[in-house]
């Protein structure tokens, strides 16, 4: 959990004569004319997972609270080692499952890749980090049980007094991860992602809004994703809106995969 927990420390007294020589620890060089032997690893590759959904209107991030050192009780976002012989989004869906019981079925993306030589520092450890955005979702199964203990926190919550300590570089990993959320709602239609459908345009805005901090203008707000082909069509039917009043027009998702013109926060 986190920057991997179940095998880092193994790799810790191999990792500096590996760094040193090139070569495993203990490795002799190459006879002269015989062919290079490729090193073992002198760096550990996992991977981290940025999960977000919406929850009671707030944009919320997963993460999990750490059972043992490096920052014992801290939480961090879900993630570990990589198998030798596990693809990195193979890694990152097995990983959030077995830490959270959550499945990533919905957008799974790869953020960037984070390798500071003391991020860990347990062992010399390079995270390729993941961005994932699923619909409004329950609370992780097991989330009461004893030991590790995986919750939903929201984002603006982060960094403040009531906020959590998140281990090794995760909050700017988060950062990152949002500022890319947020970006990329400006330019796809990411944002139906967030939405179970059918959804209604009210149900559309409230995760720009949360995602962006900031209200918008329920008519301009209306009228830019209709006028953008393929953003969203209508099922033919309409729902209650919350509060009573009109019946509003049910949406699911459109064939766009980029906004023409793009919904900028500044514009909407």
């Amino acid at each position: 959990m986190g920057d991997g927990d179940d095998r880092a420390s193994d790799l810790t007294g191999q990792a500096g004569a590996e760094a040193a020589t090139g070569r495993p620890a203990g490795a002799q060089p190459p006879a002269r004319g015989a062919a290079e032997v490729f090193p073992g690893p002198a760096i550990a590759v996992s991977v981290d997972v940025v999960l977000l959904t919406l929850r009671a209107g707030q944009l919320c991030v997963l993460v999990t609270q750490r059972a043992s050192p490096p920052f014992q009780d801290d939480w961090a976002l879900p993630g570990g080692l990589v198998r030798v012989d596990e693809d990195l989004d193979a890694s990152a869906r097995r990983q959030l499952t077995e830490e959270t019981g959550v499945a990533a079925s919905g957008h799974l993306e790869q953020l960037r890749t984070y390798g500071r030589p003391d991020r860990d520092p347990r062992a010399r450890v390079v995270s390729v980090a993941y961005l994932a955005l699923l619909p409004n979702l329950p609370p992780p199964p097991g989330a009461d049980r004893d030991g590790p203990r995986a919750r939903w926190w929201p984002v603006e919550d982060l960094g403040s007094a009531d906020g959590p300590t998140l281990a090794f570089d995760h909050p700017a990993i988060v950062a990152d991860g949002m500022e890319r959320a947020r970006s990329k709602l400006e330019y796809t239609p990411l944002a139906a992602a967030f939405c179970e459908e059918p959804f209604t345009l009210a149900d559309l805005r409230r995760v720009y809004e949360a995602a962006w901090g900031a209200p918008l203008d329920p008519p301009n707000f209306r009228r830019k994703v209709l006028s953008t082909t393929g953003f969203v069509v209508p099922v033919g039917a309409r729902a209650a809106p919350r509060g009573g009043g009109r019946p509003a027009e049910l949406y699911r998702r459109g064939s766009a995969t980029a906004l023409h013109p793009p919904l900028l926060r500044r514009t909407v």
